[in-house]
C-alpha cells in the first residue's frame, strides 16, 4: 500500500477511535474527573440530604455528593479507623464530641433538631392510642443503647417512669423483641410487621417508607426530648473547600427550608 494510504488509513483509525490524543475519546479522558464530596450522614437525614445534594450539584459543576448513611455510631467508628469523607452529619452530639476532641472533626455546629415519636403498625391503633398504651404492644422495637435513636429511648422510658411508675419501664421493657443499629431498622421492623411498635423521629414517620404503613402516637411533651443534629467538615477531608461549601449549604436559608420540610424543627435556644 503506498506510503500515503498507508496514512490516511492510520488518521482515520485515530479519528475513529481517539487513540494517540486523537478524536472525541480524547476530550473525555483529558476532561477533570468529578470531585466527589463523600457526606457520611446519619440515617434519618437520608430523604433531606438527597435533596440538598441534588441543589449542591446543581450549584456546583462537576461535584458529585456520595453519601454513606448509617447510625451515627457506626459512621464514628468508621471515621476513628480511617475511612475517607469530607463531611459528617451526627444525630447526636455524642458521637461527634470524640472526633471533634480527637482532631478528627472541625469545629461543629448543630444544624437541625427532631422529636422522637412512637409508631405503631397499621391496625394496632385501636389497642395503642396514647403513649401510656405503649405496653399493650406484644412486640416493641427499639434502638440499641449505642445508638442516637436508642439513647433518646432509654430516657424517654426513665420520664415514663417518674410519672408513670416503675413498672410502666418494666412492662415495655419485657415487650422488646429487638434492639437496632440505626432508627431505620426500627422502622422497617414494624412497617414490615415483625414489630407493633417503636420509637422513631417524627421525620421517620413523615418518610415514604412510612407512610399508610404507621400510625404515630405522640410522645407527651414533658417525657419527650430533644434530638439534636450536629454537622462538621472532616480534618482530613480529600475535598475541603467542596466539604466546607456542602455545610454552608445545609445551614443555609435554603438547607434549612429543605430541613423543615422533612420534619425536622429549629434547635431551641441555649
Amino acid at each position: 500500500m503506498p506510503r500515503r494510504a498507508t496514512f490516511a488509513l492510520a488518521l482515520t483509525l485515530a479519528l475513529a477511535t481517539g487513540v494517540a490524543g486523537w478524536g472525541p475519546g480524547a476530550t473525555a479522558r483529558a476532561a477533570k474527573p468529578a470531585a466527589e464530596v463523600l457526606v457520611f450522614e446519619a440515617a434519618s437525614l437520608k430523604e433531606a440530604f438527597a435533596a440538598l445534594a441534588a441543589r449542591f450539584e446543581k450549584e456546583h459543576p462537576g461535584a458529585h455528593v456520595v453519601t454513606n448513611a448509617a447510625g451515627s455510631q457506626e459512621l464514628r467508628a468508621q471515621l476513628e479507623q480511617g475511612a475517607p469523607a469530607d463531611v459528617f452529619a451526627s444525630a447526636d452530639e455524642r458521637h461527634m464530641q470524640p472526633l471533634a476532641a480527637a482532631g478528627l472533626a472541625t469545629a461543629p455546629a448543630l444544624f437541625a433538631c427532631n422529636e422522637p415519636v412512637l409508631v405503631v403498625r397499621s391496625g394496632l391503633g385501636g389497642v395503642v392510642k396514647t403513649f401510656a398504651d405503649l405496653p399493650r404492644a406484644e412486640r416493641i422495637v427499639v434502638g440499641a443503647p449505642e445508638v442516637p435513636i436508642g439513647a433518646y429511648t432509654q430516657q424517654i422510658w426513665r420520664n415514663a417512669g417518674q410519672k408513670y411508675g416503675a413498672d410502666f419501664t418494666a412492662r415495655v421493657e419485657a415487650r422488646v423483641v429487638s434492639r437496632e443499629t440505626n432508627v431505620r431498622q426500627v422502622l422497617a421492623k414494624i412497617v414490615l410487621g415483625e414489630a407493633d411498635a417503636g420509637v422513631v423521629y417524627r421525620t421517620d414517620a413523615r418518610s415514604p417508607t412510612a407512610q399508610g404503613k404507621v400510625s404515630v402516637v405522640e410522645i407527651p411533651r414533658e417525657l419527650n426530648v430533644t434530638a439534636a443534629y450536629p454537622i462538621a467538615v472532616l480534618a482530613a477531608a480529600p475535598h475541603p473547600d467542596l466539604a466546607r461549601a456542602f455545610v454552608k449549604l445545609v445551614r443555609s436559608p435554603a438547607g434549612v427550608a429543605v430541613l423543615r420540610e422533612a420534619g425536622f424543627v429549629p434547635c431551641p435556644s441555649p
